[in-house]
């Protein structure tokens, strides 16, 4: 009998083997890795809207900010030796990467052998989102932080553009952001405040709370914004506005939005806070202010929850934004003596990255329900 079992149990397929090898689990592992990248990916839009950088073998990059030059009129007989302005003027922008951030869970070995569904799929989609929740946030922070900033060329006589704030409506109601007239004002002042900054039309976006951007689809009968030809299809789907003014947009529940993260509901005569929401889609923002020496967190000032009370949108260039990554998304689970002496796994998702301002010029930070424009912060 025994050797009969042993015979049996040679012609067993194992899934999860890697080309037949003894390790009959090894492809699961991989598997759980994809679904925790796919998480990731399909939650983060911003990691691809601003300037993307690998970090090797120090804490901080450096990124070189470029004036503006001057042009002159050659006097005959002078040599050309540079304009006499010493122009164009250099300044640094310095981004240092935050420390660890993860997202973990224990997965108990029981539960995996009780549940009839893939456990560890279900809680890698998770933490991918959780580490995507968190990256966008930050960028989308540091962006409205650098709309509030002057250029960083201070050189004297030299004279370049910060970054801009655009009120939404007129009134000191935060209703004013969820009007689509107003909205839209709003993209057509942007968009020209980047131009009168010379800032590039390539790769203009806007990133707006999911309601007020299917405010403006709602009004498409009469701001014009979408061709009656695809209204029916681009409507059903949710996508009928593509861009306004050359800027392309995007809705994000992870936008700074009226002290929030894209659940703030507009004021006294704006939109009605939906029941049953529960306080897990509107959390304040954490205060992520700049550590000491020798703590831990993040290494730049983000700002907290009372420096974005009017925030309402973000338009921007790809230049607006700095991101560093020293450590891209990747996931660590335990095996071995570990797994037999807790009788399950601990999957840990990571990433070390940190963000900043770049170019000021490229942010535009729109604001609601106040008459002055959000204070900066450093």
């Amino acid at each position: 009998m025994a050797h009969q079992s042993t015979a049996m149990q040679s012609q067993v397929t194992f899934g999860g083997s890697n080309n037949l090898a003894n390790d009959n689990r090894a492809l699961y592992l991989k598997l759980f890795s994809g679904e925790m990248f796919k998480g990731f990916q399909r939650e983060a839009i911003a990691r691809d809207m601003v300037m993307k950088r690998t970090l090797k073998g120090g804490k901080s990059l450096q990124f070189i900010y470029t004036g503006r030059t001057t042009a002159e009129y050659h006097t005959p007989g002078n040599s050309i030796l540079g304009n006499s302005d010493k122009a164009p003027p250099v300044a640094e922008k310095t981004i240092t990467c935050d420390d660890l951030l993860i997202s973990s869970a224990f997965v108990y070995e029981l539960d995996e052998v009780l549940a009839h569904y893939d456990l560890r799929s279900e809680i890698s989609r998770k933490i991918g989102y959780a580490l995507a929740e968190k990256y966008d946030r930050l960028i989308f922070r540091a962006i409205a932080k650098g709309a509030r900033q002057a250029s960083p060329i201070t050189a004297t006589n030299f004279v370049e553009p910060g970054g801009t704030q655009i009120r939404v409506g007129s009134s000191l109601n935060t209703s004013d952001a969820f009007d689509s007239a107003n909205l839209i004002n709003a993209f057509y002042d942007a968009a020209a405040a980047l131009d009168e900054k010379g800032v590039s039309t390539d790769g203009r976006v806007a990133v707006l709370n999911p309601r007020q951007y299917y405010e403006l689809i709602q009004a498409v009968g009469t701001n014009g914004l979408v061709n009656r030809d695809v209204q029916g299809t681009a409507l059903q789907s949710g996508n009928g506005i593509i861009e306004i003014a050359g800027i392309k947009i995007y809705k994000s529940m992870n936008i700074p939005f009226l002290g929030k993260y894209g659940t703030a509901y507009g004021g006294t005569t704006g939109v009605t806070s939906p029941s049953n929401t529960g306080d897990f889609v509107s959390p304040s923002i954490e205060a992520a202010t700049a550590v000491s020496a020798g703590s831990f967190g993040a290494q730049q000032n983000y700002g907290g929850a009372t420096a974005f009370n009017n925030t309402c949108g973000l338009i921007f260039q790809r230049e607006a934004a700095g991101c560093v990554e020293a450590i891209g998304p990747q996931v660590q689970v335990t095996s071995g003596d570990a797994s037999i002496l807790y009788q399950g796994d601990v999957i840990v998702g990571r990433l070390a990255m940190g963000a900043d301002y770049l170019n000021p010029a490229a942010c535009v930070e729109l604001y609601a329900g106040t008459a002055t424009a959000p204070a900066a912060f450093s």
